[in-house]
């Protein structure tokens, strides 16, 4: 059995999505998802110059030896566009392996190891009153864990507030082809940000699931700040506090805090994490089978953190493709320290270029029973939606410094 095509498709139903599909002699194919947000045609070239004709005639069934050729091979280790593009021949290769063993991919695997996975959406609005609405609508959907994030009074932009959209929701506003700069004050937001989780707990009770997304935007010991003044209001967790290219800052957190952490949708490797897991500096690692070098590569992470009773948040945003998701699905059925996985509905148009197999009941998603990762590509229908380049913005503190996005 050889490899004798690997195709990179390219499409934005919505929004933009890098696709690569590799096909054997004899007739079974695979899609792995290969989208880098905001920069996806670096990844584009790195696979259809660099590793797609590597690809041609080798055998689909030896993931293992393919994934080592690929990144001991190259040299260059690491690196978000490198393991993107691993991810996608490693995800397209586990989809093959498990459609010619004509099962499901969470079987392959190893079986499941619970009766659903439960997802956490993303509640939000201009202000506090607006994200309420939000959050009581999700809950009666059947939702079960909700992520909430709410606008700053003197502040115009505030992530994970996105612009409303036709339909009334709001989404992160990558709609423009150069970043938009947007002002961010760290003191306006440490003010205002508990008053969100009291009002939530107030009204929906204790046994709802609050997370909360930082995005990067703190130093330590204001992230150590935030999380010992929101421990009252009992948070599932509180995302990517600090950068994460001091881990060290991880310690004086948690010196501080007990409100659980959660990191990771940004690393591509175990050794960006490796440290804050052993010594047990989060309590969730978020990386993602697209950015993390593919199921093979994630199934290290996992394993090693179960060592240290760091669970799983798999990131799970709209930026990633319903191949991405299928694929993490799968995972999430297997992993025996399954923590949560993010979930936000794509929408209508890239479901139908998306068609997939996996289903949402009272706060839980299965994977589906799909020989494979149970999602594929419409190639006709993708191709009335060619690319655009978007780009998420950039945020400046109040006297004009750059800061983190």
């Amino acid at each position: 059995m050889k490899i004798v095509e690997a195709k990179v498709i390219v499409c934005c139903p919505g929004r933009n999505f890098v696709t690569l599909k590799i096909t054997t002699d004899q007739g079974v194919y695979g899609v792995g998802d290969a989208t880098l947000n905001g920069r996806e045609k670096a990844v584009v070239a790195f696979l259809e110059d660099y590793l797609c004709p590597m690809l041609i005639g080798k055998d689909p069934r030896r993931i293992e030896d393919i994934w080592q050729f690929f990144y001991r091979g190259i040299y260059w280790r690491r690196g978000a566009v490198n393991m993107t593009a691993i991810a996608a021949v490693d995800t397209a290769l586990w989809d093959i392996k498990a459609k010619m063993a004509n099962m499901p991919l969470y079987e392959l695997l190893g079986g499941r190891s619970r009766d659903g996975v439960m997802v956490y959406a993303h509640a939000n609005g201009s202000d506090i009153g607006e994200t309420l609405e939000q959050v009581h609508q999700l809950s009666e959907e059947g939702y079960k864990a909700i992520r909430v994030q709410c606008g700053v009074p003197g502040l115009d932009h505030v992530y994970g507030v996105g612009k409303k959209g036709p339909d009334g929701t709001r989404y992160e506003p990558a709609d423009s082809d150069l970043p938009a700069e947007h002002v961010w004050s760290t003191e306006k937001y440490l003010n205002h940000v508990p008053k969100l989780f009291e009002a939530v707990r107030d009204q929906m009770g204790g046994d709802l699931h609050i997370l909360h997304d930082v995005h990067h935007r703190l130093t330590p010991i204001e992230a150590a700040r935030l999380g010992k003044e929101i421990e009252q209001y009992n948070l599932f967790w509180m995302e990517d506090p600090v950068p994460a290219e001091n881990q060290e800052g991880f310690k004086l957190i948690r010196q501080h805090t007990t409100t659980p952490i959660a990191v990771g949708e940004v690393f591509s490797s175990i050794h960006d994490c490796r440290e804050l897991i052993q010594n047990q500096l989060i309590d969730y690692i978020r990386s993602t089978v697209v950015h993390a070098g593919g199921i093979t590569h994630l199934r290290r992470i996992a394993d090693f953190a179960s060592l240290y009773h760091v669970r799983t948040g798999c990131h799970g945003a709209t930026d990633l493709s319903p191949v991405c998701m299928g694929a993490a699905l799968h995972f999430d059925y297997w992993v025996p320290n399954f923590g949560i996985q993010e979930h936000m509905a794509h929408a209508e148009v890239t479901e139908e270029v998306f068609p997939h197999a996996y289903t949402f009941d009272k706060g839980y998603f299965t994977p589906g029973e799909s020989p494979g990762h149970g999602v594929d590509i419409d190639e006709k229908l993708a191709a009335k939606y060619p690319y655009q380049r978007k780009c998420l913005p950039v945020n400046r503190l109040e006297d004009g410094t750059l800061w983190h996005w």
